[in-house]
Order: C-alpha cells, then structure tokens, then sequence
C-alpha cells in the first residue's frame, strides 16, 4: 500500500461546528496529493465524535478520555502518521483553495525546510501575524503583567509579534504558529515528538527550536492562505485557568532554552500575572452584568 505524502492531524475539544467546516475545506480543497486525516479528540462533551464518524468516515478518529493537551494529544497521532509530511492543523481553520498543495510543494523544493507555516488571515480577510521571535525576557515579563494591552507599541512587543513585517514574502523565522504547523517527518525523526509537559503554548516554539539546533529552518510562506478564527477552543476555559496554562509553559520554556536567572525572574511574575488575571476576570463579568441590567 502506498504511503500518503501528507498526514494531517487535527486535535478537537467542543469545537464541533468548527471542525466539521475545516474537515469539509480539508477533504474539498486538497487535490492532487495523497492524504490521511486524523481526528484526536480530548473528551469532547459535545456532539463532535458523533459529527466525524457521520460525515468524515475516513477520517482516523482518536479518543480521549480525558483532554490530555494539544502535545500529547498531536503525538498520540503522529506516532500513527505515514506521511512524509505531517501537518498539525487547528479545528477552527479554513483551507483556502489547495493551500496545502502548496506547503507540500514548497517543502519539496527546499530540503532543509524542516517546519512551514503558512499566512493566516482572520475571518474578515485581514492578516493574522502568525511568526514571532523567540520570547525574550523583556517582552514576557510585559505580558505577564498585561501591560501589551495597554501599550500594545512597546518595541519589545511589536518585535517579538513581528508586527512590523507585512508577512508578505518568503522568509525564515524563528517560529510559526501552531495553528497550520508542516513538519518534514525527518525532524521527528531526529529530535522527537512535541514536548508532552507542555499541556498547552509553547510547545511549538520550543519544537522550532530544538528543530534549529538541529540543522532545521522554519520558514514562512505567504503564497498557501488558511483562515484563522482564533481562540475558538480556548475562548471555553476561564482566564484564570488560560494563564496558569501559559505560565506554566512559559516558565518550563525559560528552564530549557534560556538562563536560570531569567527562569527565575520570570517566576517571581507568577502571583502578580494570576492576581492581574482574577481581577480582569471578576471585571468582565460585573461588566456583563451592569449590561444585563
């Protein structure tokens, strides 16, 4: 039997309307290459597992009994994969007409390509930036303190979003988004899967990462489009649970790739960022209330 040239994987958690839209842009807008789709879903409580198994019978359903994360849960299915490609694809995107043709494409021309992103683009049309730079003190330390709400212009912000850049050519960068996330098979096989103590952010920037120490470049291409509606997973959890998510990340992030003082200095944001978050939060709602009334 021959093998598919891509494998992709998509990881679901009560995104049922979305995932079936991006299985539909999947199955209708990828043509001339061979593929396989997986579906791993981490206990969804609504109707998505009966949603595939209804409409995408091939596709390769995984099930989990509890949400294990969006590394585990890529890795349950890449161990799967037989491509020669694999593509970790969010459930809340759009595939525009052969965009993954053309990542495909594009990673066979250049063979020391070992991860692509691709442009994303918000609902609306507009650029959604999805390369940044790897995170620095600085700029983390401004986010655990949400001042980038406040002063979204910081140099140290606009550098490490790459906000600056029109993402209009092709380009090497340090990281792509996860959202449309193509990995030649190779840097798995040389550096390993995604980090599984990563439950959820920065899984991605620390596989670019080990992919770049390795001998691998990331890439992005602005000539594949994939719309974005960002967030529709995560817009689920509370925000005080979102940050410790990221915390989390980010500070095991720190502990491998950067010095032990940093890692440190970054932990010692960690109430103030959790103190920052119940407040927002307790706002939001009295705000949603005083509406109501």
């Amino acid at each position: 039997m021959t093998k598919p040239t891509l494998s992709i994987i998509i990881v679901n958690w009560n995104t049922s309307k979305h995932l079936k839209w991006c299985l539909h842009y999947v199955y209708t807008r990828t043509k001339g290459i061979d593929f396989e789709v997986f579906v791993v879903d981490n206990a969804s409580r609504d109707s998505s597992v009966k949603m595939v198994k209804e409409n995408f019978p091939n596709a390769k359903l995984i099930r989990n009994k509890s949400n294990v994360g969006f590394a585990k849960a890529n890795n349950q299915a890449i161990r799967q994969a037989q491509g020669k490609y694999i593509l970790l694809l969010n459930p809340d995107t759009k595939i525009t007409e052969q965009a993954l043709v053309k990542m495909v494409e594009f990673m066979t021309k250049n063979d020391k390509v070992g991860i692509l992103g691709c442009k994303l683009l918000n609902p609306d049309g507009t650029l959604q930036p999805s390369c940044r730079k790897y995170p620095s003190l600085f700029s983390q330390v401004i986010i655990l303190l949400k001042l980038h709400n406040l002063f979204p212009n910081l140099k140290a912000i606009r550098d490490y979003y790459m906000l600056d850049w029109l993402h209009d050519e092709i380009r090497k960068v340090n990281q792509v988004m996860g959202a449309c996330f193509l990995v030649r098979r190779q840097v798995f096989d040389q550096i390993g899967l995604l980090d599984e103590k990563y439950f959820i952010w920065f899984e991605e920037v620390d596989f670019c990462r080990r992919a770049h120490a390795a001998g691998w470049d990331t890439y992005f291409t602005p000539d594949a489009e994939v719309i974005h509606e960002k967030g529709a997973g995560f817009n689920q959890v509370l925000s005080p649970k979102k940050q410790t998510w990221f915390n989390q990340s980010l500070l095991r992030y720190f502990r491998q790739h950067e010095s032990f003082l940093a890692y440190l200095i970054l932990l010692s944001f960690y109430p103030t960022s959790m103190l920052l978050t119940v407040i927002a939060s307790l706002s939001r709602k009295l705000i949603k209330k005083r509406k109501e009334f």
